[in-house]
């Protein structure tokens, strides 16, 4: 059984005002990741929920961002079963997992957006039924 939201859209301008309160390089960083999310495909959706910008196939989470002082988190609600090879996630949960990222500390871009896209598809063959 998976995780589903409600009142998944195109575009929530919730989101957008989100972004415009967060104006500094961790805000910068979380917008950068987001627009990767974004950009998975044309049937990404987007919901706000619990404070941050989620993105969704249909009714399905599968990534979210959320900027805090110190650090952003890069999230995912089925994080535990995605394949993450050079150990980036961070979490002990059932299923969800992310990945903390901090102003100068250098991550392996390409490694989290491989985790972007596996979320994606993981999240686009569950709604498909496979």
């Amino acid at each position: 059984m998976r995780l589903t939201f409600n009142g998944t859209t195109p575009l929530d301008p919730v989101i957008n005002a989100w972004f415009a309160d967060r104006t500094d390089a961790l805000g910068s960083m979380a917008r950068d990741w987001w627009i990767r999310m974004r950009g998975c495909g044309d049937d990404v959706l987007e919901l706000f929920h619990d404070g941050c910008p989620v993105a969704c196939i249909e009714d399905v989470p599968f990534a979210y961002v959320n900027a805090f002082k110190r650090h952003v988190n890069v999230g995912f609600f089925n994080g535990a079963s995605l394949p993450d090879p050079e150990g980036l996630l961070e979490g002990t949960g059932k299923r969800m997992r992310h990945v903390k990222l901090r102003s100068g500390v250098e991550i392996d871009e390409g490694a989290l957006a491989d985790l972007i896209d596996a979320a994606y598809r993981d999240a686009r063959d569950y709604v498909a039924g496979g």
